[in-house]
């Protein structure tokens, strides 16, 4: 990992056993229960370190509930999905004085370091609190796959298989009775998993948050695709795509599923694919069905790549606590371990990249120009 500022004392704390805390935040994801083995393991093996988990993230650090971790308890982890010391979406900073509480809590357990995995809600407490004088660490984690500053997250590659499957699944179904099949995944301000699952499934319209959609311009499509004698197609969407015609319903904004939100702020997004779904057969006149996969994506043991991936993280985290790069993430940086500051890693959420959008805009140009032919 590059030299980053403050690591004058990196030698030493190389050489010294340390108690580390470690959380889980956010939503869960497959592949978190790989990065605290690998953590715990390699903390144990190599540096004797000594580890407690907080429970339920941000929750636990608040409300002072731990467990010890230790090889025990991190033996036969690896491929169980979900978090063996749970999670949950508290903001410390939306209970009074929720952050001093954790840094209180963190030093009362005279902790030389937290390893924090999550997404940008979780990594932003952790930001929070190394400004406060909390050693932190964090390690990336979103199946959306829009975190900035690493190229990959891990539980993305799970959620792209999961929802692949359920796209060939619902091919045969949608062939078998000629219909359209709209199928809803993941992805509140990016599409990543609509993206690669839609190209992996072969789906004929693939929507994402990054370009808002015309209804009409989708029903072409599939008009199109029905003239030319294929009687059935497959549409997914990320459930924060975006309506943009004048005449479509909630133009510009993503579907908000009831009005509750959680402690970060965020709406219940969900329930796009039934209004595509609806529009859809009253334009075109095809019967048209709705899937939502939900929290399938995210649950259940995790791919090989992935805990390939959160192993790596793992053990990229215990070594940056031990190379005193506090105030970092690990990433994933073409084929390295890298470490990144934490400010950079939650700046901005990361859009899909235009070469994955040509990908997809180059089949469906292609099937227009079949279809008017």
């Amino acid at each position: 990992m590059g030299t980053l500022p403050g690591r004058a004392n990196s030698e030493v704390q190389e050489r010294r056993a340390m108690k580390v805390g470690i959380l889980t935040g956010g939503g869960d994801c497959p592949g978190l229960n790989a990065v605290i083995r690998a953590a715990v393991r390699k903390g144990i093996f190599h540096y004797d370190d000594e580890f407690l988990g907080y429970l339920e993230g941000w929750r636990g650090v608040l409300e002072d509930q731990t467990q010890p971790l230790d090889l025990a308890s991190v033996g036969g982890i690896l491929p169980r999905g979900g978090t063996i010391v749970r999670t949950a979406r508290t903001n410390p900073a939306k209970h009074p004085d929720g952050v001093r509480h954790c840094l209180e809590n963190i030093r009362k357990h005279e902790l030389d370091a937290l390893i924090a995995i999550g997404g940008d809600d979780t990594l932003s407490v952790a930001l929070k609190l190394q400004q406060m004088g909390a050693n932190v660490v964090g390690v990336p984690k979103t199946i959306d796959n829009d975190l900035s500053g690493t190229d990959y997250c891990f539980g993305f590659d799970t959620a792209v298989n999961v929802a692949t499957s359920a796209i060939d699944r619902v091919h045969t179904t949608a062939e078998a009775h000629n219909r359209v099949m709209v199928v809803e995944v993941m992805g509140r301000d990016s599409g990543w998993i609509a993206l690669y699952s839609g190209i992996a499934g072969g789906a004929d319209v693939i929507l994402i948050p990054e370009k808002p959609f015309d209804l009409e311009e989708i029903a072409e499509t599939i008009r199109l695709r029905h003239g030319r004698g294929r009687y059935f197609s497959v549409v997914v969407v990320a459930e924060g795509a975006k309506f943009a015609s004048d005449v479509d319903p909630q133009r510009g904004a993503p579907i908000i599923r009831d009005g509750r939100t959680d402690e970060f702020g965020h709406a219940h997004l969900g329930g796009i694919a039934n209004i595509i779904a609806r529009e859809l057969e009253r334009l075109t006149g095809f019967e048209t069905r709705a899937v939502v996969l939900g929290h399938i994506q995210r649950g259940g043991s995790p791919s090989s790549f992935d805990r390939v991936l959160a192993t790596r993280y793992g053990l990229g985290a215990i070594d940056m606590v031990h190379r005193g790069e506090f105030g970092c993430m690990a990433a994933l940086r073409g084929t390295k371990i890298v470490s990144v500051p934490l400010a950079e890693a939650i700046g901005e959420n990361r859009k899909v990249d235009q070469e994955i959008i040509d990908v997809a805009a180059g089949l469906l140009d292609k099937l227009k120009e079949t279809a008017s032919r």
